[in-house]
C-alpha cells in the first residue's frame, strides 16, 4: 500500500526548527536536528525544504502573517503597538526568529507589513508620506523591540512585565505628540535619501544620496 501523506508534517518540522533556533541559534538548527525533533527522517526534511536558510524563510514569513494579521484587527495606532508587543510576548521564540538578521539580506528585501501599517498610521496622525517618517518609525520600533527584547530576555513577570508594557506605550505616545508638534531635536545628519527600508527588494541600507549630491556639487563648483 502506498504511504498516506502526513497533514501535520510541515507543522511539527516548523515547530522543531524554531525549538532548536531557540536553544542555540542557527548552529543548532541542522536539517538532521530538525528531523530528529520533528519524529522523521532528514531526507523527508529536504524533501520540503532544501536546506537551513528554506526553513528560517518559511519560518519568518509565518510569523510576518500571523503578525500582520493580528495588527490589521487594529483601527489606531495605539492598539497595534499593543497587539504588537502581545504577539511578540506570546510568540516570543517566532519573533525572534523574525528579528534575526533583519537589517542584512535576505530578510531586508523581504515584504515588512507589520512595519508598514504601523508607518502609515504614523503619517496619517501626523502628516505628510509613510517614507518621509521612516527615521521616525525607526526610533518607534527600536522601542517596540527593545521592550519585547527585555521582556523575553529578562524574563520579566508579574507587575514588572506589565508595567513596562506600560511604560513603553506611554513613551511611544509621547514621541509621536512630539513629532507631530515639531518638539523633537534630531540627532547627527540628516536622514539620507539611500536608507530605504520596508519596501521589499527596494530596501537598502546604504548609499547616502543626500552625501552624493553634495559631493557632486563640490565638483561642480571647481
Amino acid at each position: 500500500m502506498p504511504r498516506r501523506p502526513d497533514p501535520g508534517l510541515e507543522r511539527r518540522i516548523l515547530d522543531a526548527a524554531l525549538r532548536l533556533w531557540a536553544r542555540g541559534g542557527e548552529k543548532a538548527l541542522t536539517m538532521r536536528g530538525v528531523a530528529q525533533a520533528a519524529g522523521t527522517t532528514t531526507p523527508t526534511v529536504y524533501e520540503r525544504y532544501r536546506n537551513r536558510d528554506d526553513i528560517l524563510l518559511a519560518l519568518r514569513m509565518e510569523a510576518r502573517r500571523e503578525l500582520f494579521g493580528d495588527l490589521r484587527k487594529t483601527t489606531t495606532l495605539r492598539q497595534a503597538v499593543e497587539h504588537y508587543l502581545r504577539f511578540a510576548l506570546a510568540h516570543s521564540y517566532a519573533y525572534e526568529v523574525l528579528f534575526d538578521s533583519v537589517g542584512r539580506p535576505p530578510s531586508l528585501h523581504e515584504p515588512w507589513p507589520s512595519f508598514n501599517l504601523i508607518r502609515e498610521r504614523v503619517a496619517k496622525q501626523i502628516g505628510g508620506t509613510p517614507r518621509r517618517h521612516t527615521r521616525l518609525m525607526l526610533s518607534l520600533w527600536s522601542l517596540m523591540h527593545g521592550t519585547a527584547m527585555l521582556v523575553i530576555r529578562g524574563r520579566f513577570e508579574g507587575a514588572l512585565k506589565s508595567q513596562t508594557v506600560y511604560a513603553c506605550l506611554d513613551a511611544f505616545d509621547a514621541i509621536v505628540e512630539a513629532a507631530r508638534s515639531k518638539k523633537i531635536e534630531k540627532a547627527g545628519s540628516a536622514f539620507p535619501a539611500g536608507l530605504i527600508l520596508g519596501e521589499g527588494v527596494r530596501s537598502r541600507v546604504g548609499g547616502d544620496a543626500g552625501g552624493n549630491r553634495r559631493k557632486n556639487s563640490k565638483k561642480r563648483k571647481r
